[in-house]
């Protein structure tokens, strides 16, 4: 299947896990965390196409990521489940990393691990913000100030008339 390549990519790319040889999460781990986060976008978010998520078998239909069909790659769809991916799999090591955190001194010795967990945190929050202004921006994607201008929308027939008053757009 397509996604599990392509999807699995990016999320190692969000997450700067690229080193094959040492790769911190497995791809199976990396597949059924972006299965879990599809199941979660699903619930926020409204696409055009119907996705079937099933964590158990690790399927995810239709393929988002394949060219065939009338809709195409459904890039909107790859890019929240990927950010979000990223971001649940870095609130785990951050987690992983905040329970193994030390600071010891010993004199002019020092140990401090306390860092690794802040750095952490700071990817996750930039990672999160990214969602969720991704997500945003999906949700309002060509919406923009037609809610609050469109012909039929409430008060669009007081600005209509405020433009008769005053003759604007008219005589400018």
């Amino acid at each position: 299947m397509s996604w599990q390549n392509e999807m699995t990519i990016i999320v190692r790319h969000l997450i700067n896990d690229l080193d094959s040889s040492s790769y911190t999460f497995t791809d199976s781990r990396v597949e059924e965390s972006i299965l879990v986060s599809a199941q979660l976008v699903l619930h926020e978010v409204d696409f055009e196409s119907s996705y079937t998520v099933d964590v158990d078998s690790l399927t995810l239909t239709p393929d988002p990521t394949a060219n065939s069909g009338s809709d195409g790659k459904d890039d909107g769809f790859i890019s929240l489940v990927s950010l979000k991916t990223g971001c649940l799999l870095l609130g785990s090591e951050m987690k992983t990393n905040a329970l193994s955190a030390i600071s010891l001194k010993d004199g002019p010795s020092a140990i401090d691990t306390r860092g690794i967990v802040q750095g952490l945190n700071i990817l996750y929050m930039d990672l999160c913000k990214k969602y969720e202004d991704t997500k945003t921006q999906y949700k309002l994607n060509g919406i923009v100030g037609k809610a609050i201008l469109g012909p039929y929308s409430p008060g669009s027939d007081s600005i209509a008339r405020q433009r008769l008053d005053n003759r604007w757009g008219y005589f400018e």
